[in-house]
């Protein structure tokens, strides 16, 4: 009651009993007011409440009674209601309940997805247990079982002797010594797959790393083996047949589970400090290939003309070869007739050898001395004279005959010349001819 109640001390101790009991039966009209109130709030429980409430079932639960506020010593006032008391029943089957979901979820954590470009293994306890195919899949849930998704088909790229652009050198990579001992800086890209789950997941630690070093070790082993002009220019396609060979090989040694697909030559130079030097070096050999094609040239215009020359000769000296040994053998044979004509009649042989042999002295003489046998008067016998003479009475019978008929006159009348294939002299000046 309160100190300004102007009935406080005016009655009896009844009537303040009665008051009491009613204002108790009220708090527990409010109590239940407000258990109702709070199963409707939608707001947040206010914590004295909450801990209040804990406390009432904490009482109930032992076995207590909850006293009001306003009983005044246990006279006059009403009994409180008893709280329910606790039910291990009900206290186990919602336990169970809870333990069941639980299980469930735990269950179906156990759940996961394999895209069909993926493949999953499975662990159990960290050791393989098998290579799940695309799909809905279960496994025991963790931490007995875990899994790994490996994407088989993704293009995986690596880049040696630059990173994203070729500007961006890697010298400690890109410097490279050749067979010749000349450095050259070499950039190239490898691409590549996987081929098995299994080797990839426990046989690698870091994969792009194990790929770059086996590329890296395959190209300096392949340059080292090659002059510096053939990865230069012309072996470029054939070193990067060569480097991706000989790096699966290497990556299936180890069991990496990973396929090369390809290997592209980025860039292939010499180092930037003897650029100048190299560029000099490449003229200088330019230079070589140019007087070396026009020294060819050359040789080709000359050397065969001087071939054709020769073969010429060649065919010439054969000829007069032929014609020499001809004439040799045609005159053995006359004179092996001659002999047997003459071991005839020899004085008639001896008789015309003479004459010819005179026939031939005259034809080539303009003027004959001779002495005749009965006086000692010598005679000149003016051969050119005689011969003018006739060539004047030729023309001027060729004058009045047609010219088809003076051509035929002329050459009828005009002294024949020897035909002896004895004649020495004709032959040397037919020789001086032909040269």
């Amino acid at each position: 009651m309160s100190l300004n109640d102007p009935r406080w001390g005016g009655q009896g101790g009844g009537e303040g009993d009665r008051n009491e009991g009613n204002r108790g039966d009220d708090n527990r009209n409010d109590d239940l007011r407000g258990d109702r109130n709070r199963g409707s709030n939608q707001g947040p429980p206010d914590l004295e409440e909450v801990w209040r409430d804990f406390n009432q079932r904490l009482t109930g639960l032992f076995g207590g009674r909850r006293s009001g506020r306003g009983n005044g010593g246990g006279g006059g006032g009403g009994n409180r209601p008893q709280l329910p008391g606790f039910s291990f029943k009900q206290f186990g089957g919602g336990l169970g309940v809870l333990a069941a979901l639980v299980i469930v979820v735990w269950l179906a954590s156990g759940l996961y997805t394999v895209d069909a470009n993926q493949r999953a293994v499975v662990l159990r306890l960290g050791e393989y247990v098998a290579t799940t195919e695309p799909g809905l899949r279960w496994r025991f849930p963790a931490p007995f079982e875990t899994h790994e998704i490996v994407d088989l088909t993704g293009v995986r790229t690596i880049e040696v002797g630059y990173r994203g652009s070729e500007r961006n050198k890697v010298l400690r990579e890109s410097l490279m010594l050749t067979d010749d001992e000349n450095i050259i800086n070499i950039q190239f890209a490898v691409q590549y797959v996987l081929n098995s789950p299994e080797n990839y997941v426990f046989n690698n630690r870091f994969p792009d790393e194990a790929v770059g070093q086996a590329a890296e070790t395959a190209m300096r082993e392949i340059v080292g083996k090659s002059r510096m002009d053939f990865v230069l220019y012309e072996g470029r396609e054939e070193i990067a047949t060569t480097a991706h060979q000989l790096m699966q090989r290497i990556l299936d040694r180890y069991e990496t589970g990973i396929q090369v697909s390809r290997v592209t030559m980025q860039n292939a130079q010499p180092p930037e400090q003897v650029q100048s030097a190299f560029d000099d070096a490449v003229k200088a050999g330019q230079d070589r290939e140019r007087q070396k094609n026009e020294g060819e040239a050359y040789a080709n215009d000359v050397v065969p003309r001087a071939r054709g020359t020769a073969s010429r000769l060649i065919e010439e000296a054969n000829a007069y070869r032929e014609r020499v040994v001809a004439n040799a053998e045609g005159e053995a044979s006359r004179f092996s007739q001659v002999f047997a004509e003459y071991s005839r009649a020899p004085e008639v042989t001896r008789e015309r050898m003479y004459i010819d042999t005179m026939q031939q002295v005259m034809s080539n003489s303009t003027k004959v001395m001779i002495d005749a046998k009965g006086n000692g008067n010598l005679l000149m016998l003016p051969l050119d004279k005689l011969m003018q003479q006739v060539g004047a009475r030729s023309g001027a019978a060729a004058a009045a005959v047609p010219d088809s008929q003076s051509a035929a006159g002329l050459s009828a009348n005009a002294p024949m010349p020897s035909l002896d294939p004895r004649n020495r002299e004709l032959m040397r000046s037919r020789e001086r001819g032909e040269r």
